[in-house]
């Protein structure tokens, strides 16, 4: 079940989060530089992934922090290795890289995920494309997904029952 809030998503009770980014990314922007903050040890293990992997858009990349979060990196953003540079997000990366959410979820022991407005900031698209791909790949799973779609900074969403 999807249920849209507003609030910070960096105060949300649910025990896993997922953000845009490119394969490329450095954590030096918006939601990703928040989440780089809070667990630093995320970005230094997302470089070595990408030296190691060179990930493509459209794919999935999971961090697992000490403290029991799990965040999903997904790349919804055009980037290579060659240049430091992050693109523009794509539909197809967005619809593909749901899918793999989808996927990794069910897989999962999640209880509950909480999402921002997905590839609408850096990523450049517009959120009434974007929000349809959500509701098509998560709208039906048996967990709650907390879509924060107006950022109110400090403010705790109402969350269900994360």
């Amino acid at each position: 079940m999807i249920y849209e809030l507003e609030g910070d998503i960096l105060l949300t009770k649910a025990p896993a989060i997922a953000h845009g980014v490119s394969p490329n990314d450095h954590f030096n922007a918006g939601l990703a530089l928040a989440l780089r903050e809070l667990w630093p040890g995320m970005a230094k293990d997302f470089r070595h992934y990408a030296h190691q992997a060179h990930p493509k858009p459209g794919e999935l990349w999971t961090y697992r922090s000490a403290d029991g979060h799990t965040i999903y990196n997904l790349m919804t953003q055009e980037g290579d290795h060659a240049s430091s540079a992050s693109g523009r997000a794509s539909i197809p990366n967005v619809n593909h890289v749901l899918k793999r959410l989808r996927h990794e979820i069910e897989k999962s022991s999640v209880k509950s995920i909480a999402l921002p407005r997905l590839a609408t900031g850096a990523g450049g698209l517009d959120w009434d494309q974007v929000r349809p791909l959500i509701t098509h790949h998560l709208g039906d799973l048996n967990i709650p997904v907390y879509l924060y779609v107006t950022y109110r900074k400090g403010e705790a969403g109402k969350e269900a029952a994360a």
